[in-house]
């Protein structure tokens, strides 16, 4: 009975009925009211959904989109409305065989079948759609910082936040077999690539009036020169887009800063049961009204419990840009309306935790809670 009790509390910390999902000006009496009307299902399906969504280690082999019965192309959004019948664990990353995110997607999920898309979103409605179990997407980087993009669609989209990866970016130097230094005029690869090797680029390629191209991805970059057969470029890319498009690595590891990762975030359509006695990490959006001190105010509530926050982030409010208020001097103001992402390090299993969303609830128009999840604490 008390194992009972235990899944079905945590199942409504996360359930999206549960109001800390919902957008809510309300009082304590509303809340137990909603609390009361929340569907809890059974043990055995609490089970269930913890189970699915937790990770899964499977034996599987790869399989992909094919071109020419040789390259693969990524999933786009039409593909999406077809419905898939393999039983294996399929996993969606944005880019092409041989991007940064297919080795994320791998290191999640070992062994799993990894399903490239397009875009970010064409990944996201993937799992909606059930065309994929799940989809590993990043989220910031230790140079370049946030995917402002995926924060956008975290909320746009009913997903969970199962887990979370962090990678260790390899960029290479790749062009085709007989190129040499020399013969480069041109680099192509992904804005932050370029970025993230431009100081090692200079003292590579001397050529003057070098020409520095950004393209969607960089496996996309490598699989263009491999295509176009072109001998006057070279891509920023990972050792595998070089084994897999036929490039030779002219030279490896050429980022700027040794330190270069990228977290990516584990998206499923189902939450997983926090628990505790290991690490874990909780991710939230909320919005505040205008007024002095209201972000501190916000923040405290984590501080007094001694809750460690490790990311703070703010997103403009795409449904209401401009919020307008009357300071009380009769003339109207207007303010940038935002919304605020936070990660925490703790599980929503843990009683302090719930006691810091509800005094934050107390406050804040709109909170949800994007999923509680096990930290990794491992970086290779």
């Amino acid at each position: 009975m008390e194992t009972e009790s235990l899944y079905r509390s945590m199942y409504l910390a996360l359930s999206p009925q549960h109001p800390v999902y919902q957008t809510t000006q309300h009082t304590s009496h509303s809340m137990k009211r909603r609390l009361k009307q929340t569907t809890v299902p059974s043990i055995d399906r609490l089970r269930q959904i913890s189970s699915a969504s937790c990770l899964r280690e499977h034996s599987h082999t790869a399989k992909a989109l094919k071109i020419d019965g040789s390259l693969t192309r990524p999933l786009t959004s039409s593909d999406v409305s077809n419905s898939a019948n393999s039983p294996k664990l399929r996993v969606a990353y944005q880019g092409v065989p041989g991007a940064h995110s297919e080795a994320a997607a791998g290191k999640a999920y070992p062994n799993c079948d990894a399903v490239p898309c397009e875009f970010f979103e064409t990944a996201f409605e993937a799992v909606e759609t059930r065309k994929v179990d799940c989809a590993v997407l990043p989220i910031e980087n230790s140079l370049g910082g946030s995917i402002h993009r995926n924060y956008d669609l975290l909320l746009r989209h009913n997903l969970h936040i199962v887990g979370e990866v962090q990678h260790t970016v390899h960029h290479c130097l790749l062009a085709l077999p007989g190129v040499n230094l020399v013969d480069i005029k041109r680099v192509l690869s992904h804005p932050q690539a370029l970025a993230q090797c431009e100081h090692t680029l200079t003292k590579l390629l001397t050529n003057k009036g070098l020409v520095r191209e950004a393209v969607d991805d960089t496996a996309g970059a490598a699989q263009y020169i491999s295509l176009n057969n072109l001998r006057d470029a070279a891509a920023i890319a990972s050792s595998r887009a070089a084994e897999l498009y036929g490039l030779n690595i002219l030279a490896p590891d050429i980022q700027d800063d040794r330190d270069n990762i990228t977290r990516f975030l584990m998206l499923a359509r189902e939450p997983i049961m926090p628990r505790v006695g290991k690490p874990f990490k909780t991710s939230i959006v909320f919005s505040l009204e205008e007024g002095p001190g209201v972000l501190f105010k916000a923040l405290a509530v984590f501080a007094m419990r001694d809750i460690n926050l490790t990311k703070i982030e703010s997103r403009p409010s795409k449904k209401r840009p401009l919020r307008v208020c009357d300071d009380g001097n009769g003339v109207p103001s207007k303010y940038f309306d935002y919304l605020f992402y936070v990660d925490f390090e703790a599980s929503m299993a843990d009683p302090n935790s719930r006691n810091a969303l509800n005094h934050l609830q107390e406050f804040a128009p709109f909170l949800r809670v994007l999923g509680s999840y096990p930290m990794d604490v491992k970086i290779i």
